[in-house]
């Protein structure tokens, strides 16, 4: 308890937290401050707090879960919102960390967890993106895209950032008709759809999803493109062939940094000599680092979001020219919470669907993730690769013209 008191003492100064616990009267940290929300909690038991002092995340994330964490003024978004808002990624603040054995033990494992080899990687993929299509029909938009939206205006509808991330990812792609595009991690097939829709492309998709890979092959059916829009259940270590375009959005967390090299190897032997590569990724604007316990157990086991320096590490040596860098900031806290509001608002279905302990982890998790770009040290890279120095303009203008082409 006095280690939570003096935890809690230290991270929560601008807003206030309340604390009931078994025993004790309230405890109240920190001043209220216009911007920063006031939270009130409740541990059910009195082993809560020693969850938690043990490992921060883990111990909070699974004690919500479990219903022993219970939240009373605010929702779970407030409570995380409150604490990382008080120690921004930008200010330096350092946070109640697990204990030192916990971190040695964790080290390791985590070292094994993200070697993501072809079986390990399908196990992951399946944990995540094989649940429920009812679910993701639920928060996300129509086309279904699962990361980052592109927000024009941040007042702008989810359908309509989303539409525009499509826009923007497609005009660095400088693609022609009858180009053959790769995309790895094609998720329900939204980008492999837009692409060939507006540029007259041959796009195989390929995915390690089970479900994923039914909506999207519905989709090019329906569309009456199915032989021009393909998609395969194919880890991209398989895949062969020569490719104008490659595209990958939101699947390269998931490669693990062992596999880093071998995944931009991969891409450059398939990549024609004239070809243009874009890879969108979350990232952290820090040093390499890891993926907190209770994400990785929960969410997306074998997941790692690089440090730019990871990625450029990877493609140094391959003679692959990045042509362009960008790093989207707040675009993705904005997409999630667009993902949250929908999630809460549909809290009955999705409850029925799998029951209050699903609904309470999945919260946990997107407001963890909201404030991971708001206030935290994550962000999102979008990278161009060429093996041609020429490929592409030495300018951006044609970005810019063709986003706009496409968005009017």
């Amino acid at each position: 308890m006095a280690l939570i008191d003096l935890f809690l003492s230290r991270a929560v100064k601008r807003g206030r937290l309340t604390l009931h616990r078994p025993g004790h009267a309230p405890t109240s940290f920190g001043t209220p401050q216009e911007g920063y929300p006031n939270v009130t909690i409740r541990f059910a038991d009195r082993r809560v707090a020693l969850a938690i002092a043990r490992n921060p995340a883990l111990g909070a994330g699974e004690c919500y879960m479990n219903g022993r964490l219970i939240i009373e003024e605010g929702d779970v978004r407030d409570l995380v919102e409150l604490l990382k808002r008080n120690s921004r990624w930008e200010g330096g603040e350092r946070n109640l960390k697990p204990s030192a054995a916990t971190r040695a033990i964790g080290a390791v494992r985590y070292r094994l967890d993200r070697i993501n080899m072809e079986r390990r990687s399908k196990r992951n993929v399946a944990h995540h993106y094989d649940l429920s299509g009812r679910l993701y029909d639920l928060f996300l938009d129509r086309d279904k895209q699962y990361s980052c939206a592109y927000f024009t205006d941040p007042a702008n509808s989810l359908e309509q950032a989303q539409q525009d991330k499509k826009a923007h990812i497609a005009a660095k792609l400088a693609l022609k008709p009858d180009m053959r595009v790769l995309d790895i991690g094609c998720g329900w097939g939204g980008m492999a759809l837009y692409l060939h829709q507006h540029f007259d492309v041959d796009v195989l998709g390929v995915t390690l999803s089970e479900e994923q890979l039914k909506v999207a092959r519905a989709r090019a059916g329906e569309a009456g493109v199915a032989d021009r829009v393909k998609f395969e259940l194919i880890d991209y270590r398989r895949v062969e062939g020569q490719f104008d375009r490659i595209v990958s959005v939101g699947m390269f967390e998931h490669v693990g940094p062992p596999q880093y090299r071998t995944f931009f190897r991969k891409c450059r032997e398939l990549l024609a000599d004239d070809g243009v590569m874009l890879l969108h990724t979350i990232g952290r604007m820090g040093g390499p680092g890891t993926t907190d316990d209770w994400t990785a157990k929960y969410i997306f086991p074998g997941g790692y979001n690089p440090a730019l320096s990871e990625i450029v590490t990877a493609y140094e040596g391959l003679r692959l020219f990045p042509t362009d860098i960008e790093v989207l900031r707040l675009h993705y806290a904005w997409t999630i919470d667009h993902w949250y509001d929908r999630t809460m608002a549909a809290k009955d279905a999705i409850v029925a669907l799998y029951d209050e302990r699903f609904f309470r982890m999945w919260t946990f998790y997107l407001a963890g993730a909201a404030s991971a770009f708001r206030n935290g040290g994550m962000c999102n890279y979008q990278i161009q690769l060429t093996k041609s120095r020429t490929a592409v303009p030495v300018t951006r203008d044609y970005m810019i013209e063709g986003e706009r082409a496409l968005r009017g």
